[in-house]
């Protein structure tokens, strides 16, 4: 709430239903309402070994909000939030696959969400075919990519794993034989967010979500670079 309260930056919490009561999750909404927050990321979350079944499947809360599109419909009782989604350009890995997750997110869409943000995606194809997607499904709400600036490529590569995101063998090419010169790494990582942006915006996209890890310093010299700036506003960036 420090950011809410000394900063003019807008704040979107994060909130996830996952392993928690209905109540419980509304009764934070109605907290963050009331000190001012008008902005979330509804999420389900991930599911903790409690809530999995003995094949790994995903059991939800008896009391909760099983799903994200749940919960989006609940934060509207709540409140007139506006409220962002995530959304799987190469499918969630528990989702079945892309028809599937396109199919979850335009419930989300449906349930009130404003928007939808993307798991990181490097390849700007695989981006841009999901946008037609989900327009020739009709959701016609925003779709964000995420864009995930490289600090340490292995680490990269397990998240990649987790989440069913690929990364490209461009990318791995860039980044073989750096790991131990952490200054090239960040100068590449730069160049190719640089370039991913500056292609995605030639397509008729200004909105960005930047992944950036609790390591700022690299998103604000890729956006300083991409010319916005305090007080500048060439593109909008989350």
């Amino acid at each position: 709430m420090r950011i809410l309260r000394e900063t003019t930056l807008r704040v979107a919490p994060h909130l996830t239903c996952v392993a928690a009561s209905r109540a419980e999750v509304l009764g934070i909404a109605q907290q963050y309402w009331s000190a001012g927050v008008r902005h979330l990321v509804a999420l389900r979350g991930d599911a903790p070994p409690a809530h999995l079944s003995p094949d790994g499947r995903y059991r939800p809360h008896h009391d909760g909000f099983p799903y994200a599109s749940d919960l989006v419909r609940g934060l509207h009782q709540v409140a007139d939030f506006d409220v962002s989604v995530a959304a799987y350009p190469e499918g969630h890995p528990e989702s079945g696959g892309v028809d599937a997750d396109l199919e979850n997110l335009k419930r989300k869409i449906d349930a009130g969400a404003n928007r939808a943000i993307t798991q990181f995606v490097f390849d700007t194809d695989f981006f841009l075919r999901y946008r037609d997607r989900c327009v020739a499904e009709g959701i016609r709400a925003c779709i964000v990519p995420g864009i995930l600036p490289i600090t340490r490529f292995p680490q990269l590569v397990r998240m990649a794993q987790r989440c069913g995101a690929s990364v490209p063998d461009w990318l791995r090419s860039r980044f073989d034989g750096l790991e131990d010169d952490a200054d090239t790494r960040r100068m590449i990582a730069a160049n190719v967010a640089i370039e991913q942006v500056q292609r995605l915006r030639r397509h008729g996209v200004n909105e960005f979500h930047f992944y950036t890890l609790n390591r700022a310093e690299l998103t604000y010299a890729i956006c300083h670079a991409l010319g916005l700036r305090p007080g500048v506003q060439e593109a909008r960036v989350a």
